[in-house]
Parts: C-alpha cells; sequence; structure tokens
C-alpha cells in the first residue's frame, strides 16, 4: 500500500508539471511564473526553497547529535534568511524586474560584472541538487529495493521531466501541494506521539545544554556567528531566492511572503527534529543501529502504515520541491547570463529548458561522489556568501560602487575562502573571505574612478 501511493504521488507530479506547461508561453512565464504568484503560492514557493533534505533528514541526525546549537545553518539559519531578505532585501529586488539576479549585476555593473557572478553562481547550485538527489535515491532504494544510483537517476528524471515542462509555474504549483503535504505530515506525526512530548522535557532535564542555542563548551563565537551567517547571510545572493522574491504578483506580496515563509520555516523545520529526538528516546537501540537514516527507519519500523504515508508524501514532497527550485535557478542564469548574450537569436525558452537537464545531470554527477547530505548542502551556502553577497547588497543599496569594485569583491573573496580551506580554516576563512570581498568593492571602485579620471 504505501509503494502504491508513492507511485500514485509521483505520477501526481508529473501531470501537475504537464499541466503548468500550459501556462508557459515565453521565457518570462518559464523563469518567473510571469510574475503572477499569489501571496499562498509565493510563500509556498519560498518556504520550499531549502525545506529538502538537509531539513528533514540530514538537520535531524545532527540535532540528535548536537542538540540545538548543531542546527543553527539549518533550519534556524534558513528561516532567518528568509525574514531578512523579506524585510530588507524583497522590496529592491522586485523592482529591479530582473530575471535573475546576474541580470542585477549588469544593470548596475555591466556585462563582465554579469558573466562573473554567472560563472560564480551556477556552480555553487550543484552540491544542494546533489543533496536532494541523494535522499530520492535513499528513498527510492527503501522502497523498490533498487540501487542507489538508480534511485538517484529516476529521481533526477522525475524532477527533469516536470520542471523542464512547466518552469516555474511547475515548481510554483506543485511547491504549493507539496507544502500543505509536508505540513499535514508532520502534524500527524505529532497527533500520533502527543502522548510523548513529555520526554523532550526529560532530555532537557538530563542535558540542559541540549536546547541552548549558545554553549561555550562545544563552540566558539566565531564558530557561532559563522553558522548563523552561512544560510542567513549567504544565501540572500542565491538566484533561488531571487527567482521565487521577482515571481510574485507585486511587491506587497514579495515581501508579506519572505517573512510569513521564513517564520513558518522556523517552526515546521523544527517539527522533524522533534520527532527524531522522540523516537531516539523511545527506541534507542534503533537509533544505534541505524544512525545516519534514524528518523526513516524510525517512521518505517514504529508507526502504523497511514502514518507511514503521510510521512513519506511529506519526505518526497520537500526533496521534490528543493530538487526542482534548485534545478530551475541555475539553468535559468545559464540560459539569460551565458548564453543568450553570446547567442542573440537563440529561443530563450527552448535554451532554458535544455539548460534544466544540462544543471541536473551535473547534479546527478556530483551525487555520485560520496558525500553525505548535510555536508553536500552545507557547501553551497558558504560559496555565494564569500562571493557573491557583498556585490549584490551593494548593487541594491550603494550607488557608488564600480565595475571594478563588484569584480574585485566577488574574485578577491572567493580566492581568500579557497585558500582558507585549502589551510583547514574554514571558520576563519568565512570572515576573512567576507572582509577580502569587501575591501575589493573598495579598493576596485577608487582604482575604477582613477582611472576613469586619468583618461
Amino acid at each position: 500500500m504505501l509503494i502504491t501511493a508513492v507511485v500514485v504521488y509521483l505520477c501526481f507530479t508529473l501531470f501537475i508539471g504537464y499541466l503548468a506547461s500550459r501556462k508557459v508561453k515565453n521565457a518570462t512565464d518559464f523563469a518567473v511564473a510571469g510574475r503572477n504568484l499569489s501571496f499562498f503560492m509565493s510563500s509556498s514557493a519560498l518556504l520550499a526553497t531549502w525545506f529538502g533534505s538537509e531539513t528533514i533528514l540530514g538537520a535531524s541526525e545532527e540535532f540528535l547529535k548536537n542538540g540545538l546549537i548543531g542546527v543553527i545553518e539549518e533550519p534556524l539559519g534558513a528561516g532567518l534568511c528568509l525574514i531578512i531578505v523579506g524585510a530588507i532585501y524583497a522590496k529592491r529586488m522586485y523592482r529591479t524586474n530582473a530575471l535573475t539576479f546576474s541580470d542585477v549585476f549588469l544593470m548596475k555593473y555591466g556585462k563582465k560584472a554579469e558573466f562573473i557572478s554567472a560563472l560564480l553562481s551556477v556552480p555553487s547550485f550543484f552540491s544542494w541538487i546533489a543533496a536532494q538527489f541523494v535522499a530520492l535515491g535513499l528513498v527510492f532504494q527503501l522502497f523498490f529495493g533498487c540501487s542507489m544510483e538508480i534511485g538517484i537517476l529516476v529521481g533526477a528524471l522525475l524532477v527533469i521531466v516536470y520542471t523542464s515542462m512547466g518552469g516555474m509555474w511547475a515548481v510554483s504549483l506543485t511547491d504549493t501541494i507539496q507544502m500543505i503535504v509536508i505540513i499535514l505530515g508532520f502534524i500527524a506525526l505529532l497527533f500520533v506521539f502527543r502522548d510523548k512530548v513529555y520526554l523532550l522535557g526529560e532530555v532537557h532535564q538530563k542535558n540542559p545544554d541540549f536546547f541552548r542555542l549558545y554553549n561555550a563548551d562545544k563552540i566558539t563565537w566565531w564558530q557561532w556567528l559563522a553558522a548563523w551567517m552561512s544560510v542567513g547571510l549567504g544565501s540572500v545572493a542565491s538566484q533561488d531566492v531571487f527567482q521565487r522574491v521577482i515571481s510574485s504578483k507585486s511587491e506587497r506580496v514579495a515581501i508579506g511572503a519572505s517573512i510569513t515563509s521564513g517564520v513558518l520555516y522556523l517552526v515546521i523545520g523544527m517539527l522533524p527534529l522533534f520527532i527524531a529526538l522522540i523516537g531516539m528516546e523511545m527506541y534507542p537501540t534503533l537509533y544505534a543501529h541505524h544512525q545516519g537514516s534514524f528518523i526513516i527507519a524510525f517512521i518505517m519500523e514504529k508507526t502504523p502504515i497511514w502514518v507511514q504515508i503521510m510521512f513519506f508524501g511529506a519526505l518526497i514532497s520537500a526533496l521534490l520541491s528543493t530538487a526542482s527550485g534548485s534545478i530551475l535557478a541555475p539553468a535559468t542564469i545559464l540560459a539569460e547570463n551565458i548564453i543568450k548574450p553570446r547567442f542573440k537569436e537563440i529561443n530563450l525558452l527552448m535554451v532554458m529548458r535544455v539548460s534544466v537537464v544540462v544543471i541536473a545531470l551535473f547534479g546527478v554527477f556530483v551525487s555520485f561522489m560520496g558525500k553525505s547530505i548535510f555536508e553536500l548542502a552545507g557547501i553551497a551556502s558558504m560559496f555565494t556568501l564569500v562571493s557573491l553577497f557583498i556585490p549584490f547588497t551593494a548593487a541594491l543599496f550603494i550607488p557608488w560602487v564600480k565595475s571594478t569594485g563588484c569584480i574585485a569583491a566577488m574574485i578577491l573573496g572567493l580566492l581568500v575562502w579557497l585558500i582558507c580551506l585549502l589551510l583547514n580554516q574554514e571558520v576563519l576563512g568565512t570572515f576573512i573571505g567576507i572582509f577580502a570581498s569587501i575591501i575589493g568593492l573598495i579598493a576596485g571602485t577608487i582604482l575604477d574612478s582613477k582611472l576613469k579620471k586619468t583618461k
């Protein structure tokens, strides 16, 4: 019965993609749903931005091992990011009327900055896409008894089909339905284990530090702040967030949907963590044998079939939502900011659809590299934080920054961060990378102004 329900749901997802494809008449429809998403659909799309493998699987494992301090990046930092976007960035983003955030670089800094920002942005999605494919492969392996590799390929094919058909309309429609499934699924789980909620209090009594947001014995202030910044600020300059904001039907909807989805993310994102913790307290032996995939084993072995259907419906919904949006975002940049400027007579809509396939295949390749879900998901946001966050913020808010400053900020921030990574100084690299980006922005702008004066 569970397998049948999963298959029916997957077929339904493909059908939604087909319906969405009928709304797509041009590249704007495909990339940003014609800028016509209602508050409810826009909120659902924003809520689904990262609600995927890391939130349900990766973060729940980190929570069980390290407590609340282990999930600052996800879901806490992710929710914070959406609130920051709504409160500070959404208004400026929406008024650009751009298809991609690299278009913002083009408008403010010129073609070179546009091209470099696109080149930096597209690869940053590969690890995030791969994380969703790994999780889909794990689920399909569990259900159908296939290998992980076959599961990844099947999951990727499914996402490619409905995303390439309907673009942002398909992503938004499926996100809306899938967010409903996710919320109902976790509410159902809470209902089933409502008489076990007291176990959370017992955990706090046994280990008072478990629910603390900061613990000097486990983490330094620098590590703690870097964890918040990783997704909280790093994903502000991300095409998937930008694309969803721009797709809203009005500026007011974009702002309200961003803040609403951020608050909901903080609430709903904690549900799988608490459910996993209750399960670990109820069945410690099961947890000992299934570390890395405990929440799946717990639901499969210790809950009735209707709960399993609700949970795996929620899980698959989350994975499909995140994967589709994460593929569409770099595919749009690839088509709009890398291919289109060099081939003027192309059919942009067709190129965007082909780009979806290309980006997904890169994600599949990365997913075969054997990294864990949490490792894969954690790479992407830090990459954009040190290279794109500062110049993107400047493009929206600081009028005096010049093209040379933007380019220097992107390149210098990334190079310094990569050097720190090679020296195994990841946390230090976060702050030095951001500082280097700021220095590059200022120094490059001064140099640009001086060069223009000498001409």
